[in-house]
């Protein structure tokens, strides 16, 4: 008893803080604004705390878009395991519910079977009408609740299919969810590294071309350094939305890590896979980056691109450490380009790092 006490004076004090926070702040008090809050009190997500804080120095608030992002980016994501448990719950009990309507149709299998042979008997030693007559409507009885038996099963099986295809429905978006970088929209690392390996091995079977492009934006510090990482969660959206809208068709894109993003060209050359990077690098370079909160001009972002492409004898590391060294080329010779394997600067960059 005295551990429920402890636990529910321990969730009470962590409720007066959200609520404390949400009145001193006059936000809205809508269950994500207590959530936040909620977690922030409890001090478990470090990360949110850590930008909760930085953004309150820097300017005293948070402004709606900034809650927005916040949840979006520390707290959204954490709910996957708990669908996936719900939903696994939702099968366990919709297996147990046709076991049990299972079992009671083979219960009454069982006792039509055993009225069948019943009645067998009793006919075969039936000496009057009135006693035939008796079997029949005996044999009539049990075929009716029989044929009722079997109806319930058939409804309970169809309702039952219908809502396992609505489970499997809900568990392929939970995984897709599960690939998916929560903050830009694109593939995650896990869902990059599941894909490139794919990618490479069919490539070295067909003898068709895949090329890769690594991506870096320029100053990504800077940004989250003046600015807070709010506006650098800003900066990733808008590298994210110019991939998505220049990648189309087969293309895989994914953040790789950090600042850093990937993209994968099936059956596209060397040449085509350079056009493909400065494309992107010219879509993010076109985009303004505004700060949300107050509207400010931030200027523009810049990436830096590594290109690399598969050659007989390469594994997925090979592939993506020539993408790596094109990149830092890109960077070190002065950003906002893009460098392939065939550049006089990769193999300058190969030197440096063998040296």
């Amino acid at each position: 008893m005295v551990n429920v006490l402890d636990e529910h004076e321990r969730t009470m004090a962590f409720a007066e803080v959200s609520l404390g926070q949400i009145r001193s702040l006059r936000q809205t008090a809508i269950p994500r604004n207590y959530e936040i809050w909620y977690v922030y009190a409890t001090g478990y997500n470090a990360p949110l705390n850590k930008i909760i804080n930085e953004t309150l120095a820097r300017s005293g608030k948070l402004t709606e878009a900034d809650l927005e992002q916040i949840y979006e980016t520390y707290l959204s994501h954490i709910k996957t395991t708990d669908r996936i448990d719900k939903v696994g719950a939702r099968v366990i009990g919709e297996i147990d519910d046709v076991m049990r309507v299972l079992s009671d149709a083979l219960g009454m299998t069982g006792s039509y079977d055993a009225s069948l042979s019943g009645a067998t008997e009793k006919l075969s030693s039936a000496k009057s009408r009135e006693q035939i007559k008796a079997v029949v409507e005996s044999l009539v009885r049990s075929t009716s609740e029989m044929r009722e038996t079997n109806k319930a099963l058939e409804d309970r099986l169809t309702l039952s299919k219908s809502e396992i295809s609505n489970l499997q429905q809900s568990l392929e978006a939970i995984r897709a969810e599960s690939l998916t970088d929560p903050l830009t929209g694109l593939g995650n690392r896990k869902y990059f590294d599941r894909m490139i390996g794919m990618a490479v091995q069919s490539a070295l079977a067909s003898g068709e071309p895949l090329s890769l492009l690594l991506f870096d934006i320029d100053h990504f510090k800077s940004f989250n350094d003046s600015y807070g990482h709010l506006t650098g969660d800003q900066v990733l959206r808008l590298v994210g939305l110019s991939m998505k809208q220049t990648i189309k068709g087969q293309d895989v894109t994914a953040r790789y890590g950090g600042e850093e993003f990937a993209v994968l060209l099936p059956n596209t050359a060397l040449r085509q896979a350079l056009t493909v990077a400065d494309h992107i690098r010219r879509a993010v370079m076109a985009k303004e980056l505004k700060k949300k909160s107050t509207g400010e001009i931030l200027g523009r972002v810049t990436i830096s691109v590594g290109v690399s492409m598969l050659k007989q004898g390469d594994d997925t590391d090979a592939l993506i450490e020539r993408a790596d060294a094109c990149l830092y080329a890109a960077k070190r010779n002065g950003r906002n380009r893009v460098i392939c394997e065939a550049d006089p600067e990769y193999a300058i960059e190969t030197h440096n790092r063998v040296a």
